[in-house]
């Protein structure tokens, strides 16, 4: 292996740190992305629980904030749970957009090494066949020893980015195409939030009038 990176030449050192930042990447986002841990499967159970009891306190809602990202977006709701619901929906997508920008970390690089990757071969690729064309031009094509450190370094580099950069670009799609559902789901949690949070206060409203 280290004399597969020797023969493929310089390149072969932005290629392989490409490699290790995308793998430290796709390690981080798949622990992170979890789904269990964006959206715990009893929390909003545990909101409701809380509503009903009237124990959203301050300590709550701290823990609530902090606990997931899911929990940031349902605490920004119950913050300003005796607003309007126009007012409770503007707090939640706010909070929302931070949310997501936070989901998204990193994933632009990601995209950013599997489109850069492959060129890094490619120049690779060039300088392999420069080298190719001046051993021809100063020993002619008699020589093969001449030209296989060219044809070497051509073709490594293009393997080792093209290596780099299909993984990368799978996990890149992947990851977007996860956050997009994590996202559609917190919003699916949140909005029944309000609604459910709404109507209490809407029939609690008519039993005081009819009571009246």
């Amino acid at each position: 292996m280290f004399e597969l990176v020797i023969a493929g030449g310089w390149l072969m050192l932005p290629i392989i740190v490409c490699s290790i930042i995308a793998f430290a990447i796709i390690a981080e986002r798949l622990w992170t992305l979890r789904i269990k841990r964006v959206i715990p499967r009893t929390l909003v159970a545990q909101v409701w629980e809380w509503a009903n009891e009237r124990k959203l306190d301050v300590e709550r809602m701290q823990k609530l904030r902090s606990g997931s990202p899911l929990g940031r977006v349902l605490a920004a709701g119950l913050m300003n749970r005796n607003a309007s619901r126009e007012i409770m929906k503007e707090a939640i997508e706010d909070t929302g957009r931070h949310v997501v920008h936070e989901l998204e970390r990193y994933i632009n690089t990601l995209g950013t090494i599997a489109s850069i990757s492959p060129l890094l071969g490619l120049l690779g690729t060039v300088i392999g066949m420069i080298k190719v064309f001046s051993a021809i031009t100063t020993h002619g094509v008699g020589n093969p020893s001449a030209l296989a450190g060219g044809i070497s370094e051509a073709l490594i580099t293009t393997a080792a980015g093209m290596a780099v950069a299909i993984p990368t670009l799978m996990f890149y799609r992947y990851f977007r195409g996860k956050v997009a559902m994590l996202v559609i789901r917190m919003e699916q949690q949140a909005l029944r939030m309000v609604e459910v949070l709404h109507g209490d206060r809407a029939r609690e409203g008519g039993v005081m009038e009819d009571q009246i």
